[in-house]
């Protein structure tokens, strides 16, 4: 392959990634985020409220365990995607300094890596070797397929933990919140657990049209599985709630 056709390669690679980039939606990069935040705050706010009210308890205690539940789970649970994502992205940077500075020291080694591994998919001959060329021909390209094909890692260094770690904690604050609003501003004292009820279904219903907004797969299927797993863990919740009320 002339030096044309590689630098033809290396645009069309170029433009590609940016057209994949464009038509990647920014909320979809913290979509995982929001739902695995959103979806754990209403589930283990409305699992307080249903083990409380199993067991009997005075609003005001359902209040106090709800709130801290609220606050205490969602700041863990937001500084534990930050710490695990941060200690992704350090893998990723160990690794990819180690893949450059193979091919500076070990190149005849990593460009026959590059030839197995194109072998493997079933490339042979002179298309083989032309593949081989062009990969090795630029130091960046070189890593980014080692990093992916070799070692199969993908993270984006551009990634920000912070970013990750905020979208959690307020994902869980805001939807997990909703489950506690009829105790906390005394909505129809008589009916709080059912307005409870109903407020959970709303929040898990709007977090699964969110993820189907976000993806366009799986339609109703989607956003019925977060209802469903939603409802298990309070039913549960509200059964251990009230067989201790029984035993205690």
């Amino acid at each position: 392959m002339t030096n044309q056709n590689q630098d033809s390669f290396k645009e069309k690679y170029k433009k590609h990634r940016e057209k994949y980039d464009q038509a990647t939606s920014k909320i979809g990069i913290y979509l995982q985020d929001l739902v695995y935040g959103g979806n754990d705050g209403i589930v283990t706010t409305f699992a307080v409220v249903s083990g409380s009210i199993g067991a009997n308890l005075d609003p005001k205690v359902i209040i106090i365990l709800g709130l801290a539940n609220l606050i205490g789970d969602g700041t863990s649970m937001g500084f534990g995607n930050y710490l695990g994502i941060k200690s992704e992205l350090d893998h990723y940077q160990k690794e990819l300094k180690r893949e450059y500075r193979e091919i500076e020291e070990e190149p005849d080694c990593e460009t026959e890596e590059i030839r197995e591994i194109y072998r493997r998919k079933g490339f042979t001959g002179k298309i083989l070797e032309e593949i081989t060329k062009v990969i090795t021909s630029d130091k960046d390209l070189w890593v980014e397929t080692m990093m992916k094909e070799e070692l199969e890692l993908t993270t984006d260094p551009n990634t920000k933990p912070w970013a990750h770690g905020l979208t959690t904690f307020g994902s869980f604050l805001f939807f997990g919140f909703i489950p506690l609003t009829p105790f906390i501003f005394s909505f129809f004292p008589q009916n709080q657990f059912l307005i409870s009820i109903i407020g959970a279904f709303i929040a898990l219903l709007t977090l699964g049209l969110i993820r189907y907004f976000v993806t366009k797969e799986r339609g109703i299927i989607g956003v019925l599985e977060i209802i469903f797993v939603g409802s298990i863990c309070a039913a549960v919740a509200y059964g251990v709630g009230a067989l201790l009320d029984r035993l205690i």
